[in-house]
């Protein structure tokens, strides 16, 4: 027996795409950038030490003294010894003048004038204690500063920008059908007639 069949065979259509993405680049440089840094201003006063030594007591205690003092002292000293010599003597002469009393004058005035006897040399100059004098000042130093400020000078580079579009591609991939068969189905007149 002859079983009438239908078959069908079928495919679903597809569809294709295809995408293109979109592009963007970017390009920026460094900025330009110029810094300055002026030196600070800084202004230093010194007002230098002062050290005082003042030896003139010493030196005073040593029998040594400045020009004018010497001068001085000397002059002094020449006179009170002329007045002394001259007293010496009028005393003398006049112990001469009187020789005929006795006592002889003579031996008197002679070891008058003899030369003094040589006293043996000891230490020769101890200062007293604080004869030296001694006088500092310390230095001064003022310092002003006043820092400077930076001197910034920047300016940003322009960006660089390209843009591409994206593309979107939609096209049918594979065409559909739908295909139909009959087996064991008789035509007649222009249609199917089942004999079962």
């Amino acid at each position: 027996m002859n079983i009438p069949q239908l078959r069908i065979d079928q495919q679903f259509a597809r569809i294709g795409i295809n995408t293109e993405d979109a592009k963007v680049d970017l390009q920026q440089g460094p900025a330009q950038l110029e810094i300055q840094q002026p030196s600070a201003d800084i202004n230093i006063k010194t007002k230098p030490a002062k050290l005082t030594i003042d030896q003139s007591k010493a030196f005073a205690d040593l029998g040594q003294f400045p020009v004018g003092e010497s001068i001085r002292r000397s002059a002094a000293e020449g006179l009170s010894e002329a007045q002394s010599g001259s007293r010496r003597r009028r005393r003398q002469g006049d112990m001469m003048m009187k020789i005929e009393n006795g006592g002889d004058p003579l031996k008197a005035i002679a070891k008058q004038n003899a030369p003094r006897k040589m006293k043996p040399f000891n230490i020769g100059f101890i200062p007293s204690y604080g004869s030296v004098k001694i006088d500092y000042q310390p230095a001064e130093v003022e310092v002003n500063n006043q820092a400077n400020k930076p001197i910034i000078n920047s300016k940003p580079t322009l960006v660089k920008q390209s843009y591409q579009r994206g593309n979107v591609d939609v096209y049918l991939e594979q065409q559909n059908y739908l295909d139909i068969q009959f087996d064991n189905i008789p035509f007649k007149n222009g249609g199917t007639e089942i004999l079962l």
